[in-house]
């Protein structure tokens, strides 16, 4: 069944990160030289995964200076939850609409170095607010009209610091994002049917049926 328009399919999570993270990336190398020299020397941009952002042995702290994008929590968006797709048939199931709540996080050596990244990349947020079909890799399947809203998410000290206290690391200057809204086909890899009714055989009693 052929998809809605704007409609992704099921690596769209996934495409929505790598998209952001390579947008950050190019915007940077793409800065004329005199910019540029007014910023740490970054040397990674990043997406990454619990793992990594956990502490210990298993965390991973990338080469400073460093810009990390993580995951840490998927909502469903109360607005279109229950919203077909426009021009879908209306036996069409309505599409998983999803909010990502990301966190970016700027890593380097000295305050310096660490406040001119993150400004920088606040900036381009702020003047930037939205991923567009070209913005976007195309693992997800993106229609070539599709628009990905991107906000700063409003955080308490304490709900951010319950994050960082998880991850078991000493806290890094990070500022939240939403990525909104992210519509999944429904209908793409169903495995099966739901069962709405079943057939049943009765005999006499002791006799098989």
């Amino acid at each position: 069944m052929p998809k809605g328009e704007g409609v992704a399919n099921l690596f769209a999570i996934h495409s929505i990160g790598e998209s952001l993270v390579s947008y950050l990336r190019h915007a940077y190398e793409a800065l004329p030289g005199e910019q540029r020299a007014k910023l740490p020397n970054v040397q990674s941009f990043s997406l990454f995964s619990s793992k990594e952002m956990g502490g210990g042995p298993n965390g991973s702290d990338p080469i400073r200076p460093a810009l990390t994008l993580y995951l840490y929590r998927v909502t469903m968006n109360e607005h279109l939850r229950n919203q077909p797709v426009p021009g879908g048939s209306a036996a069409t199931r309505p599409p998983l609409a999803l909010d990502l709540h990301y966190l970016l996080t700027v890593w380097a050596e000295d305050a310096k170095d660490e406040h001119r990244l993150l400004g920088w990349a606040m900036n381009l947020l702020h003047t930037h607010q939205t991923l567009s079909a070209s913005d976007l890799n195309e693992d997800g399947g993106w229609g070539t009209g599709e628009m990905v809203q991107l906000i700063p998410a409003e955080l308490s000290n304490e709900d951010l610091m319950r994050i960082w206290d998880t991850f078991q690391r000493p806290y890094t200057l990070s500022v939240s994002y939403i990525a909104r809204v992210i519509r999944i086909d429904a209908e793409e890899g169903a495995a099966a049917r739901p069962v709405v009714a079943r057939r049943l055989s009765f005999g006499a009693r002791g006799e098989a049926p």
